[in-house]
């Protein structure tokens, strides 16, 4: 067994055990968007960020990817693994303004309106529907393409894929396949319909780290009555 300190409480996990999985199941959320516990893991949209180590050499790290390692220092929801989500949040929203599950992650942490400029490319690359269709559905119909900004998603040569099944499996994981009708204005980019008040620990900056990690927060749930 693994130990090591997860927001101040000390754990033991087994070995091959990733950070992601760690806090989970000792209750500490923390928001992906490219990770499925039926796919491997891929880091691809650095939501699952953690800090980790000491205060003046602490660094982010995304937790889907990284190992527990004995006595490691965990920091799931400090200021600057909030502050951090946030941003990667916004650049998100930039690039899907309509996925609900974007819009419903940038709601909870507090974002009322991204500040980039909107390109609605309707994907992020986080390949999750590569990953399923060739680790699940072993057909490996589609897969990425191309380097840097002309990175995207489709089949070899753009041929029409000869063992796809139209299982629909790459749909039914796709973040920005789940759209909701809304307007798509930056300033009204954000639906809000499910809101959701950020952690006033944080807010009001009395402390680093977050107090409560119960989702909904109770001292969230009083503030709205």
């Amino acid at each position: 067994m693994i130990n090591l300190t997860i927001n101040r409480l000390k754990v033991s996990v087994e070995e091959g055990t990733t950070l992601l999985e760690a806090s989970r199941f000792y209750g500490f959320p923390i928001p992906t968007l490219c990770y499925d516990e039926g796919l491997s893991p891929y880091g691809a949209c650095r939501l699952c960020v953690v800090e980790i180590g000491d205060e003046k050499k602490a660094k982010l790290v995304s937790s889907c990817t990284y190992p527990a390692e004995e006595g490691l220092r965990v920091r799931t929801a400090s200021s600057r693994v909030v502050g951090a989500r946030k941003m990667i949040l916004e650049l998100l929203l930039a690039s899907c303004p309509q996925s609900k599950i974007i819009q419903d992650l940038a709601s909870a942490h507090g974002i009322r309106q991204q500040r980039f400029r909107q390109e609605y490319e309707d994907c992020i690359l986080c390949g999750l529907c590569v990953r399923m269709c060739e680790e699940q559905m072993m057909a490996k119909a589609i897969g990425f393409r191309g380097r840097g900004e002309n990175r995207s998603i489709g089949t070899p040569f753009d041929i029409k894929s000869e063992v796809c099944r139209l299982c629909g499996g790459c749909i039914y994981v796709c973040p920005a396949c789940q759209l909701r009708c809304t307007y798509t204005e930056p300033e009204n980019a954000i639906c809000g319909g499910c809101e959701n008040l950020s952690p006033p620990c944080l807010e009001k900056e009395r402390f680093d780290n977050m107090m409560c990690y119960m989702d909904p927060c109770v001292s969230c749930e009083i503030r709205k009555r």
